[in-house]
């Protein structure tokens, strides 16, 4: 009787130090909260995650949501600069060409002494701007692939050191601010920058879609019914 009433005893005070069990709704209520309260999240969807976004980021950690974040705003700023540079393209207006021939006016890039691109296959930096978007991709050479994915690397691989590695920084901030605007007072934490912020991510998204409508448009004439360059 008395190794029995002993035995009890011990379950009893290991039960004490046991971990109380969370239900896992209380859990998954948390992580959807701190979903819809993440910078980003505004009043084009009622100030929550969307449902496929909310369903993706369910079962994330903070870390998993903040690469999510940088992720988007990477995307948005080159979508945003894939459009102006699809407009440029479509429109007929091309940049100079520093120091050469080819492109010395922006409306007109052909030239009788334009420069070589690739002296391989023959093209010139003429062909590039007379061509459309997708056809001046399929121009560019090999090895100026190369060099696009080795500075893209290189661009990658300093933002993840300055992400990830240096601490304090907010998703998108990688060290380089040229203008100085994130130098004012209040730095990130002011209503300003927080106000830019969160423009440059609704205008990153509509780029995302802009330039996927476009490329969409171009490879399948037709396939966006409304005004497109």
């Amino acid at each position: 009787m008395k190794v029995i009433a002993a035995l009890a005893l011990l379950v009893g005070s290991a039960s004490a130090f046991a971990p109380v069990a969370t239900p896992a709704t209380s859990t998954v209520a948390h992580q959807m909260a701190a979903i819809d309260e993440a910078f980003g999240v505004s009043v084009e969807t009622g100030n929550k995650c969307p449902p496929l976004g909310a369903r993706i980021l369910e079962d994330t950690s903070p870390d998993a949501l903040k690469w999510f974040q940088n992720a988007e705003i990477k995307h948005g700023r080159i979508a945003m600069i894939a459009t102006i540079g699809f407009m440029v393209q479509k429109s007929g207006v091309h940049f100079p060409l520093y120091l050469g021939p080819t492109g010395s006016n922006a409306f007109h890039p052909e030239s009788d002494t334009a420069w070589l691109l690739s002296s391989t296959s023959g093209v010139t930096f003429s062909d590039i701007a007379t061509a459309a978007p997708l056809d001046a991709i399929k121009m560019v050479p090999a090895a100026g692939w190369l060099q696009i994915f080795f500075a893209a690397g290189l661009f990658e691989a300093v933002a993840f050191q300055r992400q990830w590695n240096e601490e304090g920084r907010v998703p998108g901030d990688y060290g380089y601010d040229p203008l100085g605007f994130t130098k004012r007072e209040g730095g990130f934490d002011s209503d300003e920058i927080k106000s830019l912020r969160l423009k440059e991510i609704k205008n990153g998204r509509v780029a995302m879609m802009t330039i996927a409508a476009w490329v969409s448009n171009e490879a399948i004439p037709g396939a966006l019914p409304v005004w497109h360059p």
